[in-house]
């Protein structure tokens, strides 16, 4: 048998916090009944090591070691099962498109008979074409850029640990995932001199986020605290989230809301 990369755990650090289980979108990871971090099957893990960002204990490390091969077509399907379709949207290796093959032969699910695409009745989902007058980017064929004020890394709220020193005593900013492409000064107008979580309350595997929210806000004194969303109704879900996280948390930390329209405009 090959050797390959695969996640291995060290059982003595573990501290069952469960985060690992939630950041790997290929459902490779669960807690037992011992409360600690196991692999459920080898197969599911594809040895990229999401997990390893969001462990406190440094209980998770990638190795080199005999394994089967990883399948995506089998990942594919135990996410469905345990998580639902969106989630198995995400499993690596997995191709796009209802019936379509994925690697290892597995074949996607079609949509239910008589289910269409959001995109026809979800108002944050309506395609529309926004214009643009050329004198906004200094020009036809022009653009204007600035300097990134990104000042840690990961930023998805899966991936993050509530412990990574760079939350301590830190301005935080969590966005809705489009905020950054709709309004053009994010970096300047809404990032700069903050940390940054990131996560989208529509198409995200949501459980576990006010939890992990709560823990960020309550172990790391920030010093203010700050949430971007779209106009869209779907983004009132992190707001929502993010509020029960501060009230949760005991600290009666102020929330400003910050607001962007689709069209790029900072309306609040």
């Amino acid at each position: 048998m090959p050797k390959r990369k695969i996640i291995e755990i060290g059982r003595d650090l573990c501290d069952g916090c469960g985060l690992c289980t939630t950041a790997c979108a290929e459902g490779a990871l669960a807690l037992d009944k011992e409360n600690k971090a196991v692999l459920v099957k080898e197969i599911y893990c594809d040895g990229l090591g999401a997990c390893l960002d969001v462990c406190p204990t440094g209980a998770l490390k990638i190795v080199d070691r005999e394994s089967g091969d990883y399948d995506a077509a089998a990942a594919y399907r135990h996410v469905l099962k345990i998580r639902g379709p969106e989630s198995a949207e995400k499993v690596h290796g997995a191709t796009k498109g209802g019936g379509e093959r994925v690697a290892g032969g597995g074949v996607r699910p079609s949509p239910p008979a008589g289910r269409t695409s959001c995109t026809g009745g979800c108002p944050g989902s309506a395609a529309q074409e926004i214009a643009r007058d050329e004198t906004e980017r200094g020009g036809a064929g022009r653009t204007v850029s600035g300097a990134s004020e990104l000042r840690q890394w990961p930023v998805q709220l899966h991936l993050v640990s509530p412990y990574a020193p760079y939350f301590r005593e830190a301005d935080l900013l969590v966005a809705a995932d489009c905020t950054a492409f709709a309004l053009g000064s994010f970096h300047q107008d809404l990032l700069k001199m903050k940390m940054l979580v990131i996560a989208c309350p529509k198409l995200d595997e949501t459980e576990g986020y006010v939890d992990k929210l709560t823990e960020i806000i309550r172990e790391n004194r920030l010093k203010s605290l700050t949430v971007a969303i779209m106009t869209v109704p779907c983004c009132a879900g992190l707001y929502r989230m993010v509020e029960e996280a501060v009230r949760l948390s005991g600290t009666g930390l102020r929330l400003e809301k910050r607001v962007i329209h689709i069209d790029g405009r900072l309306v609040s």
